[in-house]
């Protein structure tokens, strides 16, 4: 009988790198599908208990290394002798010094040598993850496809992925790489490590695509409007319609990110992007994603709001009330109506909500049950 990975297809790789490499193939541009799950070795995974973090954070990924020690202390010991070894350790999933520094005590080579294999032929998450972690600590620019490869499961190995980019030549082009084609957690931490190199490459990219809509673009939108120098960019002399719609984006983010990054309160240039974002709207024109982003910002900035990201509203009072002037105007009306019609998934979530009903686009639509 032919085993079988998360793809269910039958005789697929059951190595996490092979089963990432084949869920690429398929869709070589965007994220794959659930993030690669389920793993190959999700049964494995769910059969046998899973060792909890140390109460001690301090001691976090102790016990790895001292599997690591004893392995390369032996001189004849090949990585394979490591593909089962971790399964009863508690592995970190983010850079670990205790796992740094023992790679930093043995020989670079068979450091890289080990970590290339574990990656490349590891069966469970625990032994792919060290390996990750090895070449993260002794990697060259030769390991950056693998290092990618792998990083596309991000959820898991998103950390350790992007940790291992930020610190290699060429690091800045390969998370861009990766940033496209990945979501959710995996993303967060790519952009913050593109955020951290601060690579005038990279600005492009931050300020057109960074949010992709997800909740946890709250925990790097401060960063990224920091990074891509948002203020001095929308007002200048070069803002096109994808840098106005992402800042659109970022702002609206910066409405509900209390306790996660940066608010809109917090935020030091908020009036200034704001105003700026209101300019160039007025002079993009409408089309059914800004009217939803112009409406969701209206909404936000008022009494409806996260008062914890917005602080008070009357500071957000003239802002409101233009972008509600916008969603006023025949032609944004026009335009928003056409989207309900074509069943526009955003519009349509905007027009079922309380405040979308009280716009003008959807004045004469029927509320929900008939009410």
């Amino acid at each position: 009988m032919s085993e079988t990975t998360g793809t269910g297809l039958p005789g697929s790789p059951t190595t996490l790198f092979a089963h990432a490499l084949l869920l690429h193939r398929l869709a070589p541009g965007e994220p794959l599908p659930r993030d690669g799950e389920p793993y190959p070795d999700d049964a494995k995974h769910r059969r046998r208990p899973q060792p909890e973090m140390p109460e001690d954070r301090r001691l976090a990924g102790k016990d790895a290394a001292l599997i690591l020690d004893a392995h390369f202390a032996r001189r004849t010991a090949l990585p394979s002798e490591l593909a089962d070894a971790f399964h009863d350790v508690y592995v970190p999933i983010h850079p670990n010094e205790h796992i740094a520094a023992a790679a930093g005590l043995a020989d670079g080579e068979r450091v890289r040598e080990t970590g290339r294999w574990l990656v490349r032929h590891g069966t469970d998450r625990h032994s792919v993850t060290v390996g990750l972690a090895l070449v993260a600590a002794v990697g060259t620019g030769d390991d950056i496809p693998l290092i990618q490869s792998i990083g596309l499961l991000s959820n898991h190995f998103g950390p350790l992925a992007a940790h291992a980019l930020e610190r290699l030549p060429g690091g800045t082009e390969a998370l861009l790489w990766l940033a496209d084609r990945v979501t959710g957690w995996g993303r967060v931490y790519v952009v913050e490590a593109l955020c951290r190199l601060d690579d005038p490459m990279a600005r492009p990219w931050l300020l057109r695509r960074a949010c992709d809509g997800d909740f946890l673009n709250a925990y790097y939108v401060g960063s990224v409007a920091r990074t891509a120098g948002l203020h001095e960019v929308m007002t200048g002399p070069s803002v096109d319609d994808e840098i106005t719609d992402h800042t659109g984006r970022l702002l609206l983010v910066m409405t509900y990110s209390q306790g996660m990054g940066v608010t809109l309160s917090g935020y030091p240039h908020a009036e200034t992007v704001l105003a700026a974002h209101l300019r160039h709207l007025e002079s993009s024109g409408p089309s059914g994603s800004r009217y939803c982003t112009a409406a969701w910002l209206a909404s936000s900035l008022g009494e409806d709001g996260d008062a914890g990201s917005i602080g008070p509203v009357r500071r957000w009072q003239p802002y409101r009330d233009d972008y509600l002037a916008l969603l006023e105007r025949d032609d944004w009306c026009e335009v928003a109506r056409d989207a309900l019609a074509a069943n526009d998934p955003g519009i349509l979530r905007l027009a079922e909500t309380a405040s979308g009903r009280q716009l003008p686009a959807f004045a004469d639509r029927p509320t929900p049950g008939g009410e």
